[in-house]
């Protein structure tokens, strides 16, 4: 593995292990992104999967939120997206503004298309991630530590059969009734990718995984567990055995699976699970009884309800928590475009105050 320079902060890495830490590290989903007017500046001369395929430009994105808010973050997390998975399988997806999949899967022969086999070294879409993940890490110069992500394969199979986004996510689910084991199949194939690139991820230096199943909240229950989870559960394990000494803490954010958070802490094999809002922080440790750290769970919104309602909240969340010991502050997803820098920096104060109490 490379050689980057040693680690100053490395609160997240303690709270992800579970330990207690002096207050609870703070980062935020899609920190690196629209809000920031810095990034919209570089967005005039540059496509969004340009910046995410060129190192240079990913790395400057990612320092973006660290250096706009200096001292307040604890983490930072490569620019990408969970749709690199899919490009590197053999799809082509555009941002129109939103995701746009040019040929969707509309049947189980549709299949066929993809690649047989992907060698994330060689993938142009997952390549340039190590490479800029290599990148930051010396950037970074020890400042906080650097997350890698992927998707959820339930998550990104939706996106490959709906071609987009979804309110009804009528297509894919009609997969799943139609042809379950043409779905696990898919899922299966999905999760090694997954699996390759997350191992791959940590070789080049991120020092924290995330997994990002935020359409979890679309199944059933027991769609869930047939379908979802154990995908969730193969990630979990085999990146784990492949990095072996080498091994990294892992995040599991499984949004709207709240119905799972018990089961997922005993089964899944991650060390931290990321809540979403709709579950009282106390409520999620009583669920999973120590056995992994939470990350979360402000509701984003949040931001747009001035200064005193941001720090109610934030003091609520922190005292629903019951101290830092196993927790890692951020929303209960990601900050929407609108958000005021101001305001961000604020409910960042905000959970140094609070969590340290």
């Amino acid at each position: 593995m490379p050689q980057f320079p040693a680690l100053k902060n490395d609160l997240l890495l303690r709270a992800a292990r579970g330990e207690k830490t002096e207050r609870a590290p703070v980062w935020i989903m899609r920190q690196a992104g629209r809000h920031l007017p810095e990034f919209m500046k570089l967005r005039e001369t540059h496509g969004f999967f340009e910046i995410c395929q060129t190192p240079a430009l990913a790395c400057e994105v990612t320092l973006q939120p660290v250096r706009h808010y200096a001292g307040l973050l604890d983490a930072a997390i490569i620019f990408s997206d969970i749709l690199v998975v899919p490009q590197a399988m053999g799809m082509e997806v555009l941002m129109q503004p939103g995701p746009h999949f040019t040929e969707p899967l509309s049947s189980p022969a549709d299949v066929e298309k993809l690649l047989p086999e992907v060698d994330v070294n060689t993938a142009m879409e997952l390549r340039t991630v190590f490479e800029a993940i290599t990148l930051t890490r010396t950037e970074l110069k020890g400042e906080v530590p650097l997350i890698g992500f992927c998707g959820g394969p339930w998550t990104l199979f939706a996106y490959m059969v709906e071609g987009g986004g979804s309110k009804s996510y009528t297509k894919v689910k009609s997969w799943l009734f139609k042809y379950p084991e043409e779905s696990k199949a898919l899922l299966d194939r999905i999760a090694t990718v997954c699996i390759d690139f997350l191992v791959g991820q940590a070789r080049a230096g991120a020092q924290l995984l995330q997994v990002f199943d935020t359409n979890a909240g679309e199944l059933s229950p027991y769609d869930f567990h047939t379908f979802a989870f154990p995908a969730l559960q193969r990630i979990g394990k085999e990146v784990r055995e492949r990095l072996g000494a080498d091994a990294v803490p892992m995040t599991l954010f499984a949004k709207g699976a709240n119905h799972a958070i018990a089961h997922m802490a005993e089964h899944a094999g991650y060390d931290v699970l990321g809540l979403d809002w709709c579950i009282e922080p106390s409520e999620a440790r009583r669920l999973v009884a120590g056995k992994v750290a939470l990350q979360g769970n402000v509701d984003p919104d949040i931001l747009y309800g001035g200064v005193e309602a941001i720090e109610a909240t934030v003091k609520r969340t922190a005292e629903s928590f019951g101290g830092s010991k196993g927790w890692i502050a951020n929303l209960g997803h990601g900050i929407t475009p609108g958000a005021n820098p101001k305001d961000v920096r604020w409910f960042f104060e905000c959970v140094h105050k609070y969590s340290a109490l």
